[in-house]
């Protein structure tokens, strides 16, 4: 899923529409957890909020629309709360009845950018204290509709936002049925168990001293100067680290090591802070308190704030870095940070989320949604780094001053940083194969392979026959594969980096078989010297991982009747002549 702000989302030129609902006085008084406290004390005030934008699959009237966002928030409780000043201007928490309202439409002024609208319609709209702070959006087009759901971070985080959006969907497709919403356990009740919960052992506090005084009494800064402390204009950055491949790979070498791919993205952030600042990672580290699954389904912050420090770029580290600072933020945190009066906060604070989004139980086709996460834009005097990993790779956001020293110092460490991550992916064990006593290297080709390729498709007992001459053919055919994100043409290269064989993978999505993905596999040649050695069918058990990694559950290929031996080889891994195959020349 594309992570982005409000300022680099995509959105097309169209109406903008808001739907306004009604809400009661503040009712009834509800815990406000630490987080809350803590968020909403610092004042109304514009950019607090975060939203998820995505285009619906079909055209749906907006009182179909509205109607399916009242059964979202009759779900949710923490969407039917407002907070109020207390009388020492502490956060008070309420409950409030919502009701249905009526659509305004929301003028694109003359020149002004679609995503400028839309920033300030959020900005007023889901402040701290308005009543509620949450709005839905619709920009119609005439290619269809794209819905902005956006609520102040108080009530949401960003697997909330997958929830809303699923239940949004799922209202849409039963709203003919009538049928009435399902409560969520409400996040009110989480906030007062962790308000219950026994405070923190004497270890826990100590090693939140540690790091604490580590920072110079403060929670974790970013180790390079980010200019005058005080807030500036953000620079916001917003990078695809991984494509599919790559992360593939890096997870493969993550397995390798025995430990997550968070873990090893941790020994790359170390590395690169080691050798630029000479300093151990340390930074603010948000983990999700959603330990028990009855909260998987809800709406709320169910986040809370650990630390996390790494000073050694080694896997095992900091593995043991990140299950640490887990460990760190199971426990209430107002008693811990009391003898600092609260979280310590100070300019320059450096903050690291991680979002696996394939290991959620939540799940939207955020492909075919074209779903973006959207921050908001605000001034900033910290640097807030986003990872999300999903079926598509991983991609970053980040968040920093912009000044000359920012941009020069939190710049050059993001550059650092994918450079550092994306080797390792490129260097990882996936791409290792071992055959008997020999070791290759399987990678993505590169345009510096195209003769070499061309050479091995010649080599064949078809080849002179059917292969061209003609080199320029085969580099406007390989600028074709390149683009489809769907082929991957693969080289081999052996210990003295010579290209010993080539295969392409196309992965084929479709409804039959159940709605099976397949792998097909063309082109798999081995150069003469290097045959009936066992390379070919170590590419094949590779081919099957990387189509396995896709969601592929049958692998195809296609063989000329008259190649015995080919035939031969796939027989004995496992293949079987299930069809017959037609061609013709078109």
């Amino acid at each position: 899923m594309r992570l982005t702000n409000v300022t680099h989302l995509r959105l097309p030129f169209g109406r903008l529409w808001g739907y306004d609902v009604t809400a009661s006085a503040p009712g009834r008084r509800l815990p406000v957890s630490f987080d809350q406290r803590l968020h909403v004390g610092a004042g109304d005030r514009p950019g607090s909020w975060m939203a998820l934008s995505f285009r619906l699959p079909a055209p749906i009237p907006r009182e179909a629309i509205a109607d399916a966002w009242l059964a979202v928030i009759a779900r949710h409780g923490t969407l039917r709360t407002a907070f109020t000043p207390g009388a020492a201007g502490e956060p008070l928490l309420h409950e409030i009845e919502i009701g249905p309202g009526e659509w305004g439409e929301h003028e694109v002024a003359p020149g002004q950018a679609v995503n400028d609208a839309l920033r300030e319609v959020l900005d007023a709209a889901c402040s701290p204290y308005r009543h509620p702070s949450h709005r839905l959006c619709v920009l119609e087009t005439a290619a269809g509709l794209t819905l902005v759901v956006a609520a102040d971070h108080a009530h949401v985080d960003m697997w909330s936002m997958l929830v809303i959006a699923r239940d949004l969907l799922s209202a849409l497709d039963t709203r003919r049925t009538g049928a009435r919403p399902i409560p969520a356990p409400a996040f009110v009740e989480h906030t007062q168990a962790l308000l219950d919960r026994e405070a923190a052992p004497d270890h826990v506090r100590r090693r939140w001293e540690d790091i604490i005084d580590g920072s110079g009494g403060v929670m974790p800064q970013f180790p390079l100067s980010l200019g005058a402390p005080e807030p500036h204009r953000e620079r916001v950055e917003v990078r695809d680290v991984f494509d599919v491949d790559d992360a593939a790979a890096f997870a493969a070498q993550a397995r390798d090591d025995g430990v997550s791919t968070l873990a090893r993205a941790v020994v790359a952030m170390t590395a690169v802070t080691r050798e630029l600042a000479d300093a151990p990672l340390r930074a603010v580290f948000p983990v999700h308190s959603r330990f028990d699954e009855n909260w998987h389904d809800s709406v709320g912050w169910f986040i809370t704030n650990s630390v996390l420090e790494s000073d050694v770029a080694e896997p095992r580290a900091a593995a043991a870095a990140v299950k640490e600072a887990v460990q760190l933020g199971a426990w209430p945190l107002a008693d811990v940070l009391a003898p600092w009066g609260g979280m310590p906060v100070a300019p320059g604070m450096f903050a690291i989320s991680w979002l696996d989004l394939r290991r959620l139980p939540v799940r939207i086709d955020s492909v075919g949604l074209d779903a973006q996460y959207v921050g908001a834009a605000t001034d900033t005097d910290g640097v807030m780094l986003w990872f999300i990993l999903d079926d598509s790779g991983l991609h970053l956001r980040c968040r920093y001053p912009d000044t000359a020293e920012a941009r020069a110092n939190v710049g050059g460490w993001l550059d650092l940083l994918v450079a550092r991550l994306q080797t390792d992916a490129r260097s990882s064990v996936r791409g290792r194969l071992q055959v008997a006593d020999r070791a290759f290297r399987v990678e993505r080709a590169n345009r510096d392979d195209i003769e070499a390729i061309a050479a091995l498709l010649f080599d064949d007992q078809y080849g002179p026959d059917r292969e061209s001459v003609e080199l320029e053919r085969y580099e406007a055919a390989f600028s074709a594969v390149a683009r489809d994100g769907a082929n991957y043409l693969g080289v081999v290269r052996d210990s003295d980096d010579q290209l010993v064989a080539t295969m392409q993978l196309t992965v084929i999505p479709g409804l039959s078989r159940g709605g099976s993905t397949r792998l097909q596999i063309e082109g798999l040649r081995v150069a003469a010297g290097e045959r009936s050695q066992g390379l070919g069918a170590a590419m094949l058990e590779w081919a099957h991982e990387f189509g396995r990694a896709r969601g592929a559950r049958l692998s195809q290929v296609t063989t000329d009747d008259a190649r015995e031996r080919t035939r031969a080889f796939y027989t004995r891994h496992g293949y079987h002549t299930a069809h017959v195959g037609l061609k013709r020349e078109i």
